[in-house]
């Protein structure tokens, strides 16, 4: 059985959709970041980690790629062409949406009081409206990130839509990003995740 070392409301919620999605087991000790429990397995204290027997995997990316091609689901092939596409999604979000939330979250609570910059968070509003603009262009027909393939990218990028929820950033209500949200969350993994995750509030 798969172990999650991590609160569930952090990136967490990632790997818990995916193991949902593919039907395994799994068990979650929901430590803090930089808690003892998670820098004894990661030098850098951050969530999540994945123990899977003696292997010790860390960063949600990381995590969600190997589970994926590990089963051999929710991925393309490496070295195709489609999974340098389905990268592609996967990075845009990491670096694009994630980037302004993560940027928004580290200068709200995260950083010591005395050297954040609340002054940023309007920034990272403007380019998360703006990376939806062209995350819209990017999802052509959809109805997931790669065509009639659901992948591990759009995982992150669902992630990233609820992120922007509890930060109070703003998405669609209408229009194609707004469909491809909702068809997210009416996944039976995505509900089956949501409620471990309302659980441990």
């Amino acid at each position: 059985m798969y172990k999650i070392i991590g609160f569930p409301r952090t990136r967490a919620m990632r790997v818990m959709w995916l193991l949902e999605e593919l039907g395994e087991p799994y068990e979650i000790d929901p430590a803090l970041p930089q808690s003892e429990p998670v820098r004894e397995v990661n030098v850098s204290g951050k969530v999540p980690v994945l123990i899977d027997g003696e292997a010790v995997i860390t960063d949600s990316i990381a995590i969600c790629t190997y589970l994926a091609d590990k089963h051999g689901r929710f991925t393309f092939p490496a070295g195709t062409l489609q999974r340098a596409r389905q990268d592609g999604f996967t990075q845009f979000a990491v670096d694009v949406l994630e980037g302004a939330l993560w940027t928004a979250a580290k200068n709200s609570f995260i950083l010591p009081e005395d050297i954040r910059v609340p002054q940023i968070k309007p920034v990272c509003k403007f380019e998360f409206r703006q990376g939806l603009e062209t995350f819209e262009i990017m999802l052509a027909d959809g109805p997931y990130a790669m065509g009639e393939t659901f992948t591990i990218a759009d995982i992150i990028i669902g992630h990233c839509s609820g992120w922007a929820i509890s930060a109070n950033f703003d998405l669609p209500m209408e229009g194609p990003v707004f469909d491809y949200f909702k068809l997210l969350r009416s996944r039976p993994g995505f509900k089956a995740m949501k409620a471990k995750v309302d659980a441990a509030q």
